[in-house]
């Protein structure tokens, strides 16, 4: 058969092929409909060729390139991994069925992808990337999914090293991450991390979720996520980082909450904090960081402010994790007092800074609940370093900032502080040495109830003649003890006794002392109001 070139065929606009129009329309139904719809018979011969454009053509001048030949060839290709997958998206689109030609190319391609198995790691590799540029058509024609499975089945069965037949492109690799290799069930090494850090977060997307649904190592993944998006973040366009940022959140949130460290998240968020990331994305992000936030540590938690906050840290973003921290799963104790020991440091860390406002202060204290604090003195000594930087609150602001204090989980060494501490309101040092008497009171009544002989008695005792009032315990526990019966029986009683006697008699001179202060600072504070009632703090 003569060959002539009748036939010009513009390929995306981007290359230009002069072929013979009876050959390529006997394979395909889509030229054929075109050249049957046309005025110009095929069979004529003009001096000028025919001319069409195609557009959105799969795979580029590449691909018609070989669908070219396989027409030219009589319907004869050498089907390989690394031109099957075009062959077939270019004869899907061009119509190559078989009711056009009992030789077609859509048949052939078909039966070749069926060997996607049997491929080894490199000519998949090749298909993969192929199919990371023509994404819509190979999802729907299912290859894409066909490759993915074909290499997972290599992951696993090929867990010690890269597969020995791997082409030069793709050689022997290891990951750098060795700590993550050592932590896989099943291998000493993983090897596919940068064989798969070229391709786009689409590619990885997919790839991904089908690791998860065969039940991959989640520690794994999540180690092979951190390092795809390193990776990524310093050699991709700013839209390309965006991509990727919101791909891995996206999959990380998947994966079990202990596979996933909170170090990596917080690097994320650093790493991306220029970026606009997407609002349900950034939500994820930070919804992950709260559900961790007993594994953070104080310099992960001082993030900058956003510009034009005005602060230095971005206390809000903290009040976040917080919200999510408590909201999330049951949180143990353990995790609980971790966290406030957290924020303890936290509060102490930005209470110097000047534009922190007092109702942001006192949010992060109150984020918490009271449980996580076995003691508040350090968020007193934060408190107290705040009011010295913000000099400049009114006594209602300063009362607010006061407000959060739990007095009764002060020392009595802190609360002798504020009574002395003229940044402290007078109401809320009152406060204070009030809940510490309340305190010693129920101190001395319950140690008194405990050392009282009962039944058990000697002989010589008489309870009757020994009521301890509330007043003078100390004295009493000493009258108390010259009327006991002191045998060698007794010897341990009489131990207990004068520890007590001690003990009530330290109290009392602590107590005295801090009534002393009380009066000074009241005589300073409230001096000017009239005479003043004190409370009657060891009475």
């Amino acid at each position: 058969m003569d060959v002539v070139c009748d036939l010009e065929v513009d390929v995306n606009g981007e290359s230009r092929f002069f072929v013979d129009k009876r050959i390529l329309s006997s394979f395909s139904g889509k030229l054929c409909q075109l050249f049957q719809k046309s005025s110009v018979p095929v069979a004529s011969i003009c001096t000028r060729p025919l001319k069409i454009i195609l557009h959105d053509f799969p795979g580029g001048s590449e691909a018609f390139e070989l669908l070219a030949r396989f027409c030219y060839n009589k319907g004869k290709m050498h089907m390989i991994p690394s031109n099957v997958c075009l062959l077939h998206w270019a004869a899907t689109f061009m119509e190559m069925k078989e009711e056009v030609h009992s030789n077609n190319l859509i048949e052939q391609t078909e039966r070749s992808l069926r060997g996607v198995a049997y491929w080894n790691w490199a000519e998949n590799l090749v298909a993969l990337k192929q199919c990371q540029e023509l994404i819509p058509a190979a999802t729907s024609s299912g290859i894409l999914q066909k490759i993915i499975d074909s290499m997972l089945l290599k992951i696993t069965s090929n867990s010690e090293s890269s597969p020995s037949n791997s082409s030069p492109e793709s050689s022997v690799r290891l990951s750098c991450d060795t700590k993550s290799s050592e932590l896989s069930k099943n291998s000493g090494r993983v090897w596919w991390f940068e064989d798969l850090h070229v391709f786009n977060s689409k590619i990885i997307g997919k790839m991904v979720i089908a690791m998860v649904n065969h039940k991959f190592d989640h520690l794994i993944l999540s180690r092979f996520l951190f390092g795809y998006l390193k990776s990524q973040l310093a050699s991709s366009t700013p839209t390309e980082k965006l991509e990727a940022t919101e791909t891995v959140v996206n999959l990380l949130s998947l994966l079990e909450k202990s596979s996933v460290s909170s170090k990596g998240l917080f690097a994320i968020l650093r790493m991306t904090s220029g970026l606009a990331m997407d609002k349900s994305c950034r939500d994820k992000l930070v919804a992950m960081i709260g559900s961790r936030l007993d594994q953070a540590s104080l310099d992960n938690l001082l993030l900058p402010a956003p510009t034009g906050m005005g602060s230095l840290y971005d206390v809000n973003l903290v009040l976040r994790f917080l919200k999510s921290f408590l909201g999330g799963d049951e949180v143990s104790p353990a995790e609980l007092k971790k966290v406030g020991f957290l924020m303890d440091k936290y509060i102490a860390e930005v209470a110097p800074d000047s534009c922190l406002k007092p109702s942001k202060f006192a949010a992060l204290v109150r984020a918490l609940p009271d449980s996580a604090r076995e003691s508040y003195d350090e968020i007193y000594r934060a408190l107290d370093m705040y009011l010295q930087v913000h000099s400049g609150l009114s006594e209602e602001e300063k009362m607010k900032v006061c407000s959060v204090l739990n007095h009764e989980k002060l020392s009595l060494e802190v609360c002798k502080h504020i009574a002395q501490n003229s940044r402290i309101p007078s109401r809320a040092a009152i406060q204070a040495v009030v809940c510490q008497q309340s305190k010693l009171k129920t101190l001395l009544e319950s140690s008194d109830h405990q050392h009282r002989p009962m039944t058990s008695s000697p002989p010589a005792l008489k309870p009757k003649e020994f009521k301890v009032p509330d007043k003078d315990a100390g004295n009493q526990i000493v009258l108390f003890a010259e009327k006991l019966d002191l045998s060698t029986e007794n010897e341990k009683l009489k131990a207990r006794l004068q520890g007590m006697q001690w003990k009530v008699m330290e109290l009392e001179k602590m107590c005295r002392k801090m009534q002393t202060d009380m009066s000074k600072i009241m005589k300073s504070k409230v001096g000017s109001h009239g005479s003043a009632r004190l409370p009657r703090l060891c009475s």
